[in-house]
Parts: C-alpha cells; sequence; structure tokens
C-alpha cells in the first residue's frame, strides 16, 4: 500500500503528516506494510528541507524527517494507492493535474481522517505562529492514528 500526503510547498503540513505517519507505523511494527511519501502543488520549495520552524516543532516531539521538497507529479496517481490533501485548494489543483477521471478516487482530505480534532482541512501554518506548527502536528498524529485503524480494517496491512 502506498500513501502520498500533499500541501501546497510540501513544507510545512505534508512533510510533517508524512514524518508522524511513518513513525507511528514504525511504533506499531508496520513500517514494511505502507510506503509513505508528501509532494507540493507548487515547485518553490523542490529539494529543501522542509521549514525549519516545522522541524524544530516535529524534533521537540521526538520525531525525525524523511524527505526532501518534491513536486506532486501526475504519476503518482498511478503510482499511490491514496492521495491525502490538506486542504480544498490542494484538492482542486490534484484534481486538475489527475491523469484519468477514475484515478480521482484515491483523492481524499487528509482531515477526514481525524476524530479527535472537529476540522475539515488542515491548516496551512506557514504565515503563524508556532503554536500553529504544533497544532498541524497534533492533527497529524489524530487523522494518522485513525488512518492506521481504518486501514487495519478496511484493508489487512499486517
Amino acid at each position: 500500500m502506498r500513501l502520498l500526503f500533499v500541501c501546497l510547498g510540501n513544507i510545512c503540513r505534508s512533510p510533517a503528516a508524512e514524518t508522524v505517519l511513518r513513525e507511528l507505523l514504525e511504533r506499531e511494527g508496520l513500517s514494511h506494510a505502507l510506503t509513505v511519501d508528501s509532494a507540493g502543488t507548487l515547485d518553490y520549495h523542490v529539494g529543501s528541507e522542509p521549514d525549519p520552524r516545522m522541524r524544530k516543532a516535529l524534533r521537540a516531539r521526538g520525531y525525525q524527517l524523511w524527505s526532501r521538497c518534491r513536486l506532486i507529479q501526475s504519476q503518482d496517481f498511478l503510482d499511490f494507492d491514496v492521495i491525502l490533501a490538506m486542504d480544498q485548494q490542494n484538492v482542486r489543483e490534484l484534481r486538475r493535474i489527475c491523469p484519468k477521471p477514475e484515478l480521482m478516487s484515491k483523492l481524499k482530505l487528509a482531515a477526514s481522517y481525524c476524530t479527535r480534532h472537529s476540522v475539515s482541512e488542515v491548516p496551512d501554518p506557514y504565515y503563524g505562529t508556532s503554536e500553529d506548527f504544533e497544532h498541524v502536528i497534533d492533527l497529524a498524529e489524530d487523522f494518522s492514528q485513525n488512518l492506521i485503524q481504518h486501514l487495519k480494517t478496511q484493508r489487512p496491512i499486517n
């Protein structure tokens, strides 16, 4: 199974989601069962590390980073089983680049897996405060835990 998280620049939300999900999978002994990646819809930061504020917030919670920023490609719709967008703006862009209409069923909002937080989107912390970066990690922990449980019940991943 292959999952891709997508946000605008792939420097805050999607790399945080990727990092959190990878760590939770590792803790549960399931890292072998899922491939997790992240990408952005804009190419401003391709090749860069995630935002320093997000790296700092993740490190403070004991998370490590695994990726560098990359741009979403239409091929990703073929290569990934589920594409989790951080907000509706990302969904619109992903629909625009999707190579085949039947592949749009792979597209979901990451926040739709949240149960502890009542949100429909993961807000972009880029112009915010350190608390905004922490909030993104809170949401990533929420939807990642629930995503793992959902995948366990809907599709065996052991």
